[in-house]
């Protein structure tokens, strides 16, 4: 097993690529923090993983609640080895449509959540001094502009960028920071941007997400389990000496 002994935190771990993920690193033999906005979900998921899983509240939103969850998981369980930045939301609209709200909502939580929470967990990892991983989800949006879907994508690109400069100043402390840049990906999220979609063009439900799956050159969307693989071999120590990168898991969406 991979991650036999390691802890292993996953914000956005109740549903979807999170849950898929924190099923995978138990089963590597992790000891995987849950960290959700929904603590309901998150407890359900930990108790389905078992193995000593715990459930922790967290809204990546707020500052004060990353610094609680940090404080919990050192209280009961140790410090982490392990950080998926999996918390996310996803808002569309035209150009001309984008508010203040719209914005800030998103950068609060697909950026500044990102970032505070990797700054609480990542001074765990250094005054541990046993190195750590750290990966950030990004998204094929942050690899392109997409027609109303402005802020989204820019905070996706931003999440990138992010993961580079933090990759070159951890990795002196043997922290390795990369990212994941998944494609279109079947999860309760995309219920909501298929509705989005259907608003905006003016589809019937379904047809975006029947569209953009047949799209994929692999053929099909994506499911979280294809997400998996990739997530385990970056907090592992195969991937050592891969710093700063961002992976395409995306059925050949984005080809680079």
């Amino acid at each position: 097993m991979r991650l036999q002994g390691k802890i292993a935190v996953i914000t956005g771990g109740a549903r979807g690529i999170g849950r898929a993920i924190a099923e995978s690193y138990a089963k590597e033999g992790a000891r995987v923090v849950v960290a959700d906005l929904h603590l309901d979900e998150a407890k359900e998921t930990a108790k389905a993983i078992g193995l000593d899983a715990v459930a922790v509240a967290v809204d990546v939103s707020k500052r004060s609640s990353i610094e609680d969850m940090a404080r919990v998981i050192a209280e009961k369980v140790g410090s982490a080895n392990i950080l998926v930045n999996g918390a996310a939301i996803f808002n569309m609209a035209p150009l001309s449509e984008i508010s203040e709200e719209h914005f800030d909502e998103q950068f609060d939580v697909n950026v500044r959540g990102l970032l505070f929470t990797t700054q609480a967990i990542a001074a765990q990892m250094v005054a541990a001094g046993k190195g750590g991983k750290i990966i950030n989800f990004s998204s094929q949006a942050g690899r392109r502009g997409e027609a109303r879907v402005a802020v989204y994508c820019a905070t996706k690109a931003a999440v990138i960028s992010l993961t580079q400069s933090m990759a070159h100043e951890l990795i002196r402390q043997r922290i390795n920071v990369n990212a994941i840049a998944p494609g279109v990906i079947d999860t309760p999220m995309w219920d909501q941007v298929d509705a989005l979609f259907a608003k905006y063009e003016n589809r019937p439900p379904g047809e975006k997400k029947r569209l953009v799956g047949e799209a994929v050159p692999f053929g099909r969307m994506g499911v979280p389990q294809d997400i998996v693989g990739a997530a385990v071999f970056l907090a592992s120590t195969d991937s050592d000496y891969i710093v700063g990168q961002t992976l395409n898991v995306d059925g050949g969406n984005w080809m680079s």
